[in-house]
């Protein structure tokens, strides 16, 4: 009995703290209101209170979360000294630079004037199943290779003729696509032993170079089999079979690098129409900033066709399903006689499915209209919010522009990550070990397992009866300390990379709300807007708060980090899971995508409170947490109308991306002729690249002045609902809502008394 009293005493305590802002008549909507206030405030804490002194984004504030400040710097510098390390033991040659049978690089060093590879054998790059095959990395066949000034360009195969132990090996072999260590001048060897010694190649055929390895261009007419000589057979094989031996063995290998050739081709292509792919950008950028300000004047019209397109295509989808009720009048079908079937279409011929649908949809446009009718007000407000943003940006264009600094501080970290972690997967001496390249050739059972070797050093005479014996780059030494440790070390590289990219977001988060609510809480606008509100909102976030920055970053990451272990698991793991096992994992991803986008959510408005108060992250998450909770209904309502508003507005940035490419289409395919210019369409080697790229530059364009549009939006509502919990429109507490919104809320600031 004592615990019910204490209870309902709780709850008059509520009430008579929150009656005393109500003013007589209360009616049905104010009741409802009064409801909702009274149970936000009795689980969400206290309305915030007047304070004559707050005026904006607090200036005299002191460093937030010092602790996480100091743990990310420890990080940015360790993740500096990782990325040292990796400079001076990584070489990323290897994958930059063919190499030959030895590890010599082709195209750099003795090698500069010889930039390909030649493969001897390229057949044995796919047909090979030995251990020493398993063991190489990237192109390293088991197979000699030879790096060359110039790839073949013809059919050859050594002649018949050649087999005679009195026919001189010079005469028939070219010394350009021998072992370099080998002569043919003077050689004791006769052309079977200099083929079965791997110094000269048995065949080649016509090549292009593919990154600097020398691959069959198997797309042309070279390799038209009435174009392959008669003569040129592999053993055993006919011209047919050879060729498609060779397709076999290389058609993997050119899919991989033939993006080498297209690469080149399409950056040439960049070097010719750049100009114009800027002027497209250009234009981009125009449409999506007119279309910014003239939200000012289009949002209504915008929002109430976006909420009556919605009612409409309900209404339809209603009309539809009951014509096709009525068309199936006389159907006799059932679910019991359809039973379970994976054809749907079958279930569209039962009259039961259609009236389900039928009051499905009935429900739902009955739901839409009733929270059309009785929350229209909160709609009038989003609206108004909306219209507020617009002549924010008005007024502070250099908000527009932000996403350029956020973007370049992206490029940093996505190419410090990329290339420290192509240093950590490139460190370490080069491996040579002694590998029988034709275990069909002698005795090669006295080459131990992994022998090492010195390729400088190397003499095949070391083992007389295995003459396919040669020292051939295995990989990188793992033996030190470093190099055992670089699986941590990517590890590392991975959390400090994603750290650092959610720091940079959660950096422009807050300078972009410190500067609108800069705005919102300047009384006569736009004389009491400061001078730079951009500029110092984001030298208040960088003086004071990395670490309550850092804080949210990092909580943000390691979710982050569970979702890429999940997928992880899930792909390593996909052939040996049960249905109950990937039901489990399905959960997981699912609750942790979840999980990521409530963080998310709660970091944006914590970004936005510590920008207004600067206080640390925690309090002001939970400030903004109950700020919200306490106008749950108003909030739930913003946001259905902001995130109808935002999809209609994607669909108008994104149709200004394709305005822009349909207008590149035309222009770079020659469709629309610029007199008095020296372009020439017919010069592009692939006229779509410009167009993939003015389309997508034109995306990310109008999304970055749309996210700080969003920004905008959410900074203005949550100052709204602190201006409406401060300030009672008296004199001494006047609101900073603008009039729109005082007159959608049947407010108004009372004059002060005179006399």
């Amino acid at each position: 009995m004592a615990g019910h009293t204490h209870s309902v005493e709780i709850h008059y305590e509520c009430l008579t703290e929150n009656l005393r802002c109500v003013t007589p008549p209360i009616n049905t909507h104010h009741w409802h209101t009064l409801t909702t206030d009274l149970n936000s405030a009795c689980f969400s804490g206290e309305p915030t209170q007047f304070d004559p002194t707050f005026t904006g984004p607090i200036h005299n504030r002191s460093c937030t979360d010092i602790i996480c400040c100091v743990l990310f710097m420890l990080v940015i510098a360790g993740y500096i000294v990782v990325g040292i390390l990796a400079w001076l033991y990584g070489d990323p040659r290897h994958v930059l630079y063919p190499r030959n049978s030895t590890g010599m690089f082709c195209g750099i060093g003795q090698n500069k004037d010889k930039p390909n590879v030649m493969y001897f054998d390229i057949i044995k790059c796919a047909t090979a199943t030995n251990v020493m095959a398993a063991a190489l990395q990237g192109l390293q066949c088991p197979t000699t290779q030879v790096c060359v000034k110039s790839c073949p360009s013809e059919f050859w195969i050594l002649s018949p003729l050649a087999h005679s132990p009195s026919a001189n090996p010079a005469n028939y072999f070219k010394q350009e696509y021998c072992v370099p260590s080998f002569q043919l001048q003077g050689t004791r060897y006769s052309s079977m032993d200099i083929v079965n010694k791997e110094l000269c190649p048995f065949f080649y055929m016509p090549t292009t170079s593919v990154l600097g390895r020398c691959l069959p261009s198997l797309g042309g007419n070279a390799y038209n089999p009435s174009n392959i000589p008669t003569n040129f057979t592999l053993p055993g094989l006919d011209a047919n079979q050879t060729l498609a031996a060779i397709r076999n063995a290389t058609g993997d290998l050119t899919n991989s690098f033939n993006i080498k050739d297209v690469g080149l081709r399409i950056f040439e292509d960049f070097a010719k129409s750049w100009h114009w792919i800027v002027a497209g950008l250009v234009i981009a950028m125009v449409v999506s900033v007119l279309f910014l300000l003239l939200l000012r004047f289009t949002a209504p019209v915008l929002i109430w066709v976006l909420i009556i397109g919605v009612l409409a295509v309900g209404a339809f989808g209603i009309w539809y399903c009951y014509n096709e009720y009525i068309s199936l009048a006389t159907s006799t079908l059932t679910f019991n006689n359809v039973g379970f079937t994976t054809n749907v279409q079958v279930y569209l011929q039962v009259r039961d499915t259609w009236l389900a649908f039928l009051i499905i949809l009935s429900i739902v446009e009955a739901i839409l209209l009733l929270a059309l009718i009785f929350l229209r007000t909160r709609i009038f407000i989003a609206i108004a919010l909306i219209q507020e943003t617009s002549k924010a940006l008005g007024h502070m264009m250099s908000t527009l522009f932000y996403p350029i600094v956020t973007f370049v501080l992206l490029l940093v970290c996505v190419s410090y990550w990329g290339i420290t972690a192509l240093y950590l997967a490139t460190s370490g001496a080069p491996v040579y070990k002694v590998v029988a390249m034709n275990t069909t050739q002698g005795d090669c059972s006295v080459i131990r397992a992994n022998e090492t070797c010195d390729p400088e050093m190397f003499n095949t005479t070391q083992y007389p009866t295995c003459p396919s014996a040669r020292c051939v780059f295995i990989n990188y030494n793992t033996e030190g300390l470093f190099q055992k440790n670089l699986f941590n070390l990517q590890i590392y590289n991975v959390i400090a990379f994603l750290w650092c990219v959610n720091f940079v977001i959660a950096l422009g988060h807050c300078t972009l709300a410190g500067a609108f609510a800069s705005y919102y809480w300047a009384f006569s606008k736009p004389a009491d807007i400061p001078t730079f509100p951009l500029i110092q909102s984001f030298m208040r976030a960088l003086r004071y708060h990395v670490g309550s920055l850092a804080f949210g970053a990092l909580i943000l990451t390691l979710v982050q980090i569970v979702r890429i272990i999940l997928e992880y698991l899930d792909h390593k793991f996909k052939e040996a899971q049960n249905p109950c096992t990937r039901f489990i994992m399905c959960c997981l991803k699912c609750c942790f995508y979840c999980l990521e986008k409530f963080i998310k959510f709660i970091n944006r408005n914590a970004y936005i409170m510590i920008a207004i108060y600067g206080k640390n992250f925690c309090v002001s998450a939970k400030n903004a947490f109950s700020l919200l909770m306490r106008n749950i209904i108003r909030d739930v309502e913003f946001r259905h109308t902001s995130d109808l508003w935002s999809f209609m507005c994607e669909l108008k940035l994104m149709t200004s991306g394709l305005f822009s490419g349909v207008l590149a289409f035309f222009f770079f395919s020659g469709r629309i002729q610029t007199p008095g210019t020296t372009f020439e369409t017919a010069a592009l080697n692939y006229y779509w690249m410009p167009i993939i790229t003015v389309v997508f530059g034109a995306y990310l364009i109008a999304h970055g002045f749309f996210s700080v549009y969003n920004m905008g939006v959410d900074t203005l509502f949550l100052c709204f609902l602190e201006d409406l919990e401060r300030n009672d429109g008296s004199p001494q507490k006047p609101y900073f809502m603008s009039k729109n919104l005082m007159k959608i809320l049947n407010k108004k600031n009372k004059p002060a008394k005179t006399g």
